[in-house]
């Protein structure tokens, strides 16, 4: 049984986990109404711009007009998975993991390259049996667009030199504080998605489609359009994710709160009950003492 002391320590080790907890919830609630923001103010531009692409694309020569419109045989697949680079998050990360997995399983994996994205993904790949063409870590707390132009022109540069057929993103999609849906969505070739790809949401919202004029001509308007367009979609990707990541660490970090202050509690009657049966004893012990002097006396 354990002792008061034993007791008193476990105690004083759940309120100073607690506090952690109740900081970390903090940081990333002011970290998440940041996040929050930038990922709802950008997705009616994401999306514009994808509405604005495909009709372009439907009216011009479509595969001929631009090379990242080119379709192949999908022997050669790269697949971007995008993490955090911190734990702490509840199933965050092992849920974006789990999904890539089952997408390797569903393809061939010797023609499956990856490019990791967070420490998370890094670690958990760098433990398997997997081709990883690159790696990046250490910028999801600063994200900034030119993070999502280096990854963006790294996949171009690939997809373009004709390395890969395909080019996947698996992210978390931000929902709520509590939910985060894990999404695989084709990058390149763009156009139609593929069929059984997970779309996001707001990606499926039907629209109607207007009427351009183009000057001075699609074919020109897509040479710049297209790759800022991938550069666009990579940078949601991962402001999603990092909205997802700390909602996802704020839920975690409250209920980590909650069940310390119930362990606190259960800890505290066991050290009350504990406290009592030692009083009790040693109460007992002084009447017995008393009890035997006084028949030692009268004796």
């Amino acid at each position: 049984m354990p002792t008061l002391r034993d007791i008193k320590r476990r105690i004083r080790s759940v309120e100073s986990t607690q506090k952690i907890t109740k900081a970390m919830k903090l940081v990333a609630a002011a970290k998440f109404r940041r996040a929050q923001e930038r990922i709802i103010e950008a997705r009616p531009y994401a999306t514009k711009m994808g509405e604005l692409v495909d009709g372009l694309v439907a009216r011009t020569a479509g595969e001929e007009a631009h090379p990242l419109l080119a379709s192949r045989s999908t022997s050669r697949k790269r697949l971007v998975v995008i993490t955090a680079d911190k734990g702490l998050c509840g199933a965050f990360n092992s849920n974006i993991l789990r999904e890539s997995l089952r997408f390797l399983r569903d393809v061939e994996e010797a023609s499956v390259t990856l490019v990791v994205v967070g420490k998370k993904a890094r670690d958990f790949y760098r433990r398997r049996q997997f081709t990883v063409k690159s790696e990046m870590i250490g910028f999801i707390d600063r994200l900034t667009y030119s993070h999502a132009q280096e990854l963006a022109n790294g996949l171009m540069q690939d997809f373009l030199g004709d390395e890969v057929d395909e080019v996947h993103l698996m992210y978390n999609e931000f929902r709520s504080v509590a939910v985060q849906r894990p999404v695989r969505k084709q990058l390149l070739p763009l156009g139609a998605a593929e069929d059984g790809e997970e779309e996001s949401e707001s990606d499926t919202e039907a629209g109607t489609q207007e009427e351009y004029i183009y000057e001075p001509g699609p074919e020109s308007i897509l040479a710049s359009l297209l790759p800022r367009h991938v550069t666009i979609q990579v940078y949601r990707a991962l402001m999603e994710s990092v909205a997802g990541e700390y909602g996802a660490r704020m839920t975690a970090m409250e209920s980590a709160s909650k069940n310390a202050r119930e362990m606190i509690n259960l800890l505290t009657i066991q050290f009350n009950k504990a406290r009592q049966e030692r009083i009790t004893k040693e109460l007992l012990d002084i009447v017995g003492g008393a009890e035997a002097l006084r028949q030692s006396v009268e004796a």
